[in-house]
């Protein structure tokens, strides 16, 4: 039962956290799901199938564009995501409503 909860709360904030992991620089998908495993001290275990979906509504939206970089020896073209403007913008929108949340949850859950 702990389960479903857990993926339901996770949910809501993985496009937030995507969002916030290419504020700095492009990355390509495995890079952004080994640094959510990394950087959440693997609370945030992301697949191909959950992470790809997410990331193409990014670029639909226009909070996200993809470009390919070139191969170079051994390695092969990746395709790396970088935020756009609108990106940003959505992003501080959805911290001031995440701190505003978690607020709201910690003035109830500490009650």
């Amino acid at each position: 039962m702990n389960d479903k909860y857990e993926r339901q709360m996770k949910k809501g904030v993985l496009d937030m956290l995507v969002l916030k992991l290419l504020e700095t620089e492009p990355k390509y998908g495995h890079q952004i799901i080994q640094e959510m495993k990394e950087k959440s001290e693997e609370i945030f275990l992301l697949k191909d199938g959950t992470l790809y979906p997410i990331l193409y509504r990014l670029e639909d939206d226009g909070m996200v564009v993809s470009r390919w970089s070139e191969a170079e020896g051994k390695q092969v073209p990746r395709k790396y995501y970088v935020i756009t403007e609108n990106g940003r913008e959505a992003l501080n929108q959805m911290e001031s409503i995440w701190k505003r949340i978690s607020s709201g949850i910690l003035s109830i859950m500490e009650d």
